[in-house]
C-alpha cells in the first residue's frame, strides 16, 4: 500500500519550498534545481496546483509561482485528492473482481473504521503544520 504517490509527494515539497521561503515567486527552474525533481515533471504538477487555485503564476521576467491561499489553509488531504482522488484504503479486490463477501466482511469493516480515522487525523495537516514541525 502506498499512501503518498509521486506527484503528490513533489507537489508537498514544492508547497514547502515555496510557504518557507518569502522570496516572491519561484521559477520552475529554480524550484527544480532546489529539488531535485525534473523540470517538465514539476511544471506540470504546479500547473495543476494553480489551476486548482493553491498557486498563483506569472510569466516573464521576475515570474514563476507563489502561494494563492495562505499555507494554513492548504490541507495535506486536499493535495492528495488532487493528484492521487479520494483517499480510500479498503480497495476489497479478489482477484481482479470485487470480493464477493464485501458486504459481510468483519475485516473489511476494521479497515474502514481505521480509514476514517486515519483521514480525519490527515485532515488536520496543513502546509503550514508541515513547515511548523520542521526540525
Amino acid at each position: 500500500m502506498r499512501l503518498i504517490n509521486r506527484n503528490t509527494d513533489y507537489a508537498i515539497k514544492a508547497l514547502l519550498h515555496i510557504a518557507g521561503n518569502s522570496s516572491g515567486r519561484f521559477p520552475v527552474s529554480g524550484l527544480s534545481d532546489v529539488l531535485k525533481i525534473p523540470h517538465p515533471f514539476l511544471r506540470k504538477i504546479l500547473q495543476v496546483l494553480q489551476k486548482e487555485g493553491i498557486l498563483l503564476s506569472s510569466k516573464g521576467k521576475g515570474g514563476g509561482f507563489a502561494l494563492a491561499i495562505p499555507p494554513k489553509r492548504i490541507y495535506l488531504t486536499d493535495v492528495m485528492k488532487i493528484f492521487q482522488g479520494s483517499l480510500e484504503l479498503d480497495h476489497c479486490l479478489y482477484r481482479k473482481e470485487l470480493c464477493p463477501d464485501i458486504k459481510t466482511c468483519p475485516l473489511r469493516r476494521k479497515i474502514l473504521s481505521l480509514e476514517k480515522r486515519f483521514v480525519q487525523e490527515l485532515a488536520s495537516i496543513t502546509i503550514q503544520s508541515l513547515l511548523d514541525d520542521k526540525p
